[in-house]
């Protein structure tokens, strides 16, 4: 095979991992990022399954055991930080034989790009902006870099994807909307902290959530429902104020201080909680991976997961049908298709749960938390979450 390029728009989670097995399969990858410089950081995640295996194979896991959390207790407490519920951390782990990390998404994707940061050109601060193709390769046009020719591009930009956009049409027609929106940042010198727990207050139809990091940091989640998606896109929202206004009326002792450093931090992640769900996930030379074709949303826990088995299964049937683009996205899609398909149904219905609307809602979920404390039913209920695994093909 001859040397194939490819060009990557995203230099995250999927699009890091993609180019570290690109690149042991024989390819160029060429990683574009629309930020300035690499971001880490975000929202607290649950590392296993999938995502697991892949960090495996790349040797990763030291690494990402050293950077990551043991969430020992998981609380939900009243507005005077009274326990109401909770559960050892212990139970999810000892489901999956300890082959489970927590850990700030931003961190596992600095950890993936530390792997290739030496060996791929990294363009930082540029997007694509169209992309034309041949029967031999890609012209892809930048907003800032002079065009340039590929063999291959490949959209891991994230649920928003700007390659889906230029290839396939606008965001409307593949997202579904579940019915939450989701912020999230951290500040230092909180005053409350909770080591190795992750704490969580809730009302009807919103909740906050905090856990603690290190170098004296703490981070918050917030997750709240609304009917209908505002009209505009979450960049353009003013986050800052919506957040404020939802959730002004709540009497949690800690909100005044969580709303106070609100708005002083520089780091908030605000967005709709969406899955992506596309008919095909190729046309023609571009391929899109990980939340740009198939986002599970925050609820279903494994995006990172993902992503990072999607490009693992990608490279490897790129480079065992010798390049051939055709046969090698019709394969890793049939590979994969009809499990994340039934991920994203169960995160969907997940959705209730995750944030209940309504005080009996609420009831039942502590109710379930509080019969985790038996450990018969606690392992069933942890092994019936962590079921539907998929065999990585050996490459």
């Amino acid at each position: 095979m001859n040397t194939k390029s490819v060009l990557i728009s995203g230099a995250g989670i999927a699009g890091a991992t993609l180019a570290y097995w690109l690149r042991r399969r024989g390819f160029t990858p060429t990683l574009i990022e629309r930020a300035s410089r690499f971001r880490q950081g975000g929202y607290m995640i649950d590392f296993w399954g999938l995502g697991f295996d892949v960090a495996e194979r790349m040797n990763l896991l030291p690494r990402l055991r050293e950077v990551g959390y043991v969430i020992d207790r998981i609380k939900f407490v009243d507005e005077r930080n009274h326990v109401r519920s909770e559960m050892g951390g212990d139970a999810l782990r000892s489901a999956v034989g300890n082959r489970f990390i927590s850990l700030p998404r931003g961190d596992l994707a600095k950890a993936i790009f530390d792997t290739i940061t030496n060996d791929v050109e990294v363009i930082f601060d540029d997007v694509v902006t169209a992309i034309a193709e041949d029967s031999s390769s890609v012209e892809v046009q930048f907003e800032r870099s002079e065009p340039r020719r590929f063999d291959f591009v490949a959209g891991c930009d994230g649920s928003h994807s700007l390659v889906r956009q230029v290839v396939f049409g606008s965001e409307n027609q593949f997202e579904k909307y579940l019915g939450y929106y989701a912020a999230s940042f951290s500040t230092t010198g909180y005053p409350y902290r909770n080591e190795s727990a992750y704490l969580s207050y809730a009302a009807p139809a919103r909740q906050v959530s905090r856990y603690a990091l290190r170098d004296d940091r703490t981070a918050f989640l917030f997750v709240f429902p609304r009917d209908q998606p505002f009209a505009q896109h979450p960049h353009n929202l003013d986050a800052k104020a919506i957040l404020r206004e939802t959730f002004a009326s709540d009497q949690w002792i800690e909100l005044p201080e969580i709303l106070k450093r609100l708005e002083d931090c520089d780091d908030l992640y605000f967005d709709s909680v969406s899955q992506i769900r596309m008919p095909v996930w190729s046309r023609g030379r571009t391929v899109l991976i990980g939340d740009a074709a198939y986002c599970p949303s925050l609820l279903a826990g494994e995006g990172a997961a993902f992503a990072m088995a999607g490009a693992c299964i990608l490279a490897g049937e790129l480079q065992r049908a010798n390049g051939n683009h055709a046969h090698a996205y019709r394969n890793y899609e049939q590979h994969f298709r009809a499990f994340i398909e039934r991920k994203q149904r169960s995160a969907e219905r997940f959705a209730t749960s995750f944030a209940p609307k309504t005080r009996s809602g609420l009831f039942v979920r502590d109710l379930v938390l509080r019969l985790t404390v038996f450990p018969l039913l606690s392992a069933w209920l942890m092994r019936s979450f962590v079921t539907d695994r998929l065999d990585l093909p050996d490459y």
